[in-house]
């Protein structure tokens, strides 16, 4: 039989559909597995080592008498380039010891040193034939980076190299620092800039050999664009195929968070900054840097120092939430690492040689809160292995692991593996019978074995409007499982004998609720528990004459966190429409007070945010509801305050010193989702 021409074409066609099909889904596979490849050995270290080091050692963070500064000195000091080029002749670090440095990262426990090879000084750590402004035109002239690389594959660490987009050095960077006045830009060309990056990017990928991450920051600035980053990303890659690039080289970071927005941005990994996010995320892979002080650079004046506690928990939460850690050091100008840093590195490996097996190749805790600590864990050939992080030992010796379906077959201590301890189920927990006395007060592992991938039944979701409530508050109960939730609201462990959930509940006094799942009578989940509190709300007034818009004052000075305004000369004033920095004279060193009066819709808690860089601070009725003062890039804090129907006094005030700057104002509140302030609801006398 012979098939028309036309059902042949369309059969045909319908083949070579499949098969592109086919080839397609074959090319999404394949590049998955080759990105898999490529962070393979970053997923399972885990924990690694930055290292911000360069001209700025040397004042060690004091200018004029100012001691707050560190690696941004030249920008946050405002000092003249020829004068910061001066430091040149001053750095020669002699006690400089590459394998010293390598060797404390390894005790510690580190898999990997990212180092800035230059940071936004401009300064290069190592022999750039493109450049003069490096390490060889400093007495030194010993190539830093060499000697680390030769140490690193010594010692079988990942050397990874930190290098600032932004460049106040370079006379073709733009823009200018706003405070430059005398340093002009004419004739600069930024294309210019990038050749000379790529350049000098090129001797990094070529001469050092295999290096592990390429991690760029200074993205932030409006002469960089989303297709320069997708550029340059291509670029790095070209000379190290396996390389592993950070989402700063493109323009998707959503501020200090660090997580990559939605879209086609280029970087490998997320770089949350001196924070660590509330939940694991899962198929994202991230970064948590932080400082063990309050400053990336040295700083002689900063004893603000973490404790090696608080370090070590942690490290063990980053893990917990599929992430990894970058701890950093600030070298002072002679080589050294601080003392401070050292203890800390000591102490996180003494803890790490008995306990890195919870950390290096886990994944992820399947629990969401636990309330005595963390959990990671790693696939066995038959199973599963938990490692359960116990900061709060239980007092009464039976550590609970609540809503887990799965059979424990073994579980012992980490410090003692030898010794085994006893598991019995109770309802929906495994109960682990610990010592009396915890192996370690800082975070002692518990490990258990179970049956196949973790089985856990999630507790249930409490969901409210805001914690805090006038009248009274609409609550719901919600899990994704068809079975019955029973709820307590005097703080007690809800039982069988508690009320089931069957519609949400009004709550018009303070109390604590505690929820968890039953199927018949078993317990299945732990228990989610949230406490409501009722408060008082503040009176409106009923000021005359009002007017639209908000009183302003302008000022100027040069201020580390917000000044009392009332004792400074006021530079200008007048009206505007909401937060508009709009009448500003300068660039930077400025600051505002706004003062007027909100119109409250209704009676209700109202949480009001300011997100600001550098630092604001928001009051109603004279009470400070939102504290986000201090030199910071664009940060948000929150406030919550109970108001009344009508008028109530609200007062803004802000500063900015250097760099970046900016200032929202929201709200959130009864039937107002969060959103800026309108300029409707802002009034004056």
């Amino acid at each position: 039989m012979r098939l028309k021409r036309s059902t042949a074409y369309f059969l045909v066609v319908m083949l070579l559909g499949t098969l592109m099909s086919c080839s397609v889904q074959d090319q999404i596979e394949s590049t998955v597995q080759s990105e898999d490849a490529r962070m393979e050995w970053w997923r399972e270290a885990r924990f690694g080592m930055f290292i911000h080091w360069g001209l700025y050692a040397i004042p060690a963070g004091e200018w004029n008498g100012q001691t707050n500064h560190a690696e941004w000195i030249r920008t946050t000091a405002e000092i003249p380039l020829d004068t910061y080029d001066e430091f040149l002749p001053e750095f020669n670090p002699v006690k400089f010891d590459a394998d010293a440095w390598v060797s404390m990262a390894k005790e510690a426990g580190m898999k990997y040193i990212t180092i800035t090879s230059k940071h936004h000084d401009g300064f290069a750590l190592y022999d750039s034939k493109v450049s003069d402004y490096d390490v060889m035109s400093t007495p030194f002239q010993r190539d830093i980076l060499k000697e680390l690389a030769e140490a690193c594959r010594k010692a079988d660490i990942k050397l990874c190299f930190y290098h600032s987009i932004m460049d106040w050095h370079h006379p073709d960077y733009l823009p200018r620092r706003n405070w430059e006045k005398e340093r002009s830009a004419e004739g600069a060309e930024f294309p210019r800039f990038v050749d000379y990056m790529k350049s000098q990017l090129k001797e990094l990928l070529t001469e050092y050999g295999d290096i592990g991450v390429l991690w760029f920051d200074g993205e932030w600035e409006d002469t960089w664009t989303h297709e320069d980053g997708v550029e340059l990303y291509d670029y790095v890659r070209s000379f190290q195929s396996d390389i592993i690039i950070n989402n700063r080289v493109d323009k998707g970071r959503q501020g200090m968070q660090g997580l990559t927005a939605e879209g086609d941005f280029k970087g490998d990994f997320g770089t949350p900054e001196q924070e660590i996010p509330d939940m694991g995320l899962p198929g994202i892979d991230w970064e948590s840097c932080m400082t063990m002080n309050d400053h990336w650079g040295y700083n002689k004046n900063d004893d603000n120092w973490k404790s090696a506690k608080d370090l070590i928990q942690k490290l063990s939460d980053i893990a917990s939430k599929g992430g990894n850690f970058l701890l950093n050091i600030g070298p002072k100008a002679d080589g050294t690492f601080p003392q401070e840093s050292i203890d800390r590195l000591k102490a996180i490996g003494s803890w790490m040689k008995v306990n890195s097996g919870s950390i290096y190749g886990t994944s992820a805790s399947p629990f969401e809160h636990l309330s005595w600590g963390r959990v990671t864990q790693k696939a066995l050939p038959s199973g599963t292995r938990l490692y359960l992080h116990v900061f709060d030992w239980p007092t009464d010796g039976k550590l609970r692991l609540s809503g887990i379906r799965n059979n424990g077959l073994r579980a012992g201590l980490l410090s003692s593996p030898s010794t085994m301890l006893e598991i019995e189920r109770d309802n929906d927990a495994l109960v682990i019978t610990v010592p009396e006395t915890s192996p370690d007060p800082i975070n002692a592992v518990v490990f258990v074995d179970i049956e196949g991938t973790p089985e856990v039944v999630l507790p249930p979701q409490i969901i409210f409007e805001e914690e805090h409530f006038v009248d009274e508050i609409s609550v719901e109960l919600r899990h994704d499982k068809d079975l019955t939730i029973r709820y307590t609201l005097d703080g007690s462990l809800p039982t069988l004998e508690s009320p089931a959930y069957s519609e949400k509940l009004s709550i018009d006094r303070s109390v604590t609720i505690n929820a968890r799942l039953f199927e018949n009578s078993l317990a299945l989940s732990g228990v989610s528990g949230q406490q409501l509190t009722k408060v008082e709300m503040q009176k409106s007034s009923s000021p005359r004459n009002l007017k639209q818009g908000l009183a302003y004052r302008y000022y100027e000075g040069d201020w580390n966190q917000l000044p009392n305004f009332k004792t400074l000369k006021t530079k200008k004033q007048g009206t505007l429409p909401d937060f508009d920095f709009s009448p500003r004279i300068e660039d930077e060193h400025f600051g505002f007070e706004y003062n007027g009066y909100i119109n409250i819709p209704e009676n209700g808690a109202y949480r009001f945010y300011t997100s600001s860089d550098d630092g604001s601070q928001l009051f109603i009725n004279d009470q400070l509801v939102v504290d986000n003062d201090g030199l910071h890039g664009m940060v948000e804090e929150n406030g919550l305050t109970a108001l009344s129907k009508g008028y109530h006094k609200i007062r803004v005030t802000f500063f900015e010193k250097s760099g970046g700057d900016g200032l929202i104002v929201s709200w959130k509140g009864p039937n107002i989702p969060k959103n800026e302030v309108p300029s409707e609801v802002l009034f004056k006398q």
